[in-house]
C-alpha cells in the first residue's frame, strides 16, 4: 500500500530529534567567548580549539575576548547568551573555580547556568623574574622578599590561579604579598619583561615563550613533578615549599543547551583533543598531552574545584578589586 501523507507525517514525527538537530547545526559561525585578554594560556589555548573544532563542525569559530572581573564578566555574558550552541566560553579556574566565592555579587551559578561540556587543559604556575633581577632561585628570591617585607608580583586578575598560587607562596614562607593584577597576562607580562614589576606568577603555556627567549627568568613551578618539555624548571617543592597547583581550562556553553548540540560537542571535543596535530601542539605549550573527560565528568570536576577553592579564598582574605 502506497504510504499516505498522513503515514508521512506521523514516521517523521517518530524521527530521533538529535539527528534532526545535529544536521541543522552549526549554520554559521560559532562564538567562543575567552574571559580574558588576548596573549595568555585561556587565550592561546581558545585559538588553537577554535580551529580545531572549526574545521570538524563545518563552520568558523570565532573567538571574542571579554575580560574583566576575573573572568567573570566574559563568563556572565555566555551565561545570559541564547542557548543554541552559537556562544561558548573557555571556562578555567578563574571563573568556574576562584571568583564564584571572591565575587559574592556573582551574576551566575558556575555549576548550574551553564551546560559543562569537557574539560581541554591543565597547567601549572611557573614564577618569573625580570632578566636583571638578582635572583637566580626560589630561596634567593624568597630570601630578598624577607629583606624587602613582601612579594610584589603581577598577575593576570584578581581571582586566578595564579594569583592564588601566588597568596599560597606567600603563606607558606611567611612573607606579605602585594599582587598587581592586570586585564589578561598579556599587558602583565609585558610589564614584567619591561621591569614594572619585578615577578609574575603565570601559567607555564603563558610563559614559556618569555623565558625561553631570555626576556624574563623562571624559578619554578608548582607542578607536582618536573615538566618534561622543561627539564631545567624546578617545581617549587623542590626548592623546600610545599606548593601543588594548577590552572585548568575547559569549554562550556549556556544552560539549557539542546542535548544534541551537547552531545556533538562533547564527540568533536574529544575528537580535537585525540588528533595528533593538536596533541603535537598541546605537548608543546603544556608538556603534557591534553585530558580526556565526558560531559558528566567535567561538571563533577568543576564541583570539586569549586568546594576546594573557596576556603582557601575565605582563609586568605581575598578581595575583589
Amino acid at each position: 500500500m502506497r504510504p499516505t501523507r498522513r503515514h508521512l507525517l506521523a514516521t517523521a514525527a517518530l524521527l530521533p530529534l538529535p539527528a534532526v538537530a545535529q544536521a541543522a547545526w552549526p549554520s554559521r559561525p560559532v562564538r567562543l567567548v575567552v574571559p580574558f585578554a588576548p596573549g595568555g594560556t585561556t587565550d592561546v589555548l581558545a585559538r588553537l580549539l577554535a580551529e580545531s573544532l572549526g574545521s570538524r563542525l563545518g563552520q568558523p569559530m570565532v573567538v571574542e575576548n571579554r575580560p574583566g572581573a576575573g573572568a567573570t564578566l566574559g563568563a556572565t555574558l555566555v551565561a545570559r547568551a541564547p542557548a543554541d550552541g552559537y556562544t561558548l566560553l573557555m571556562s578555567n579556574s578563574s571563573s568556574h573555580g576562584v571568583s564564584p566565592t571572591l565575587y559574592p555579587s556573582i551574576a551566575y551559578d558556575a555549576l548550574n547556568d551553564f551546560a559543562h561540556i569537557g574539560l581541554v587543559a591543565t597547567s601549572p604556575s611557573v614564577l618569573v623574574v625580570t632578566a636583571n633581577h638578582p635572583a637566580r632561585t626560589l630561596p634567593q628570591f624568597i630570601t630578598q622578599a624577607r629583606s624587602e617585607g613582601e612579594i610584589r608580583f603581577a598577575v593576570a586578575g584578581i581571582g586566578t590561579s595564579s594569583h592564588l598560587a601566588g597568596v599560597r607562596l606567600g603563606m607558606a614562607v611567611g612573607v606579605p604579598v602585594m599582587a598587581v593584577p592586570y586585564r589578561g597576562a598579556g599587558p602583565a607580562m609585558t610589564d614584567t619583561v619591561a621591569g614594572i614589576l619585578p615577578a609574575m606568577l603565570d601559567s607555564l603555556p603563558s610563559a614559556a615563550p618569555h623565558f625561553r627567549a631570555g626576556a624574563v627568568r623562571a624559578l619554578a613551578m608548582t607542578a607536582a613533578e618536573r615538566v618534561p618539555r622543561f627539564p631545567d624548571l624546578p617545581t617549587m617543592r623542590e626548592e623546600g615549599v610545599d606548593l601543588v597547583s594548577a590552572a585548568w581550562f575547559g569549554l562550556s556553553a549556556p544552560r539549557d543547551l539542546p542535548q544534541p548540540i551537547l552531545a556533538r560537542l562533547a564527540v568533536v571535543l574529544a575528537e580535537a583533543l585525540r588528533d595528533q596535530t593538536t596533541m603535537a601542539r598541546f605537548d608543546d605549550l603544556l608538556g603534557t598531552p591534553p585530558p580526556a573527560s565526558t560531559p558528566e565528568q567535567y561538571r563533577a570536576f568543576i564541583a570539586e574545584e569549586l568546594a576546594a577553592f573557596a576556603p582557601l579564598v575565605r582563609a586568605a582574605g581575598l578581595q575583589p578589586t
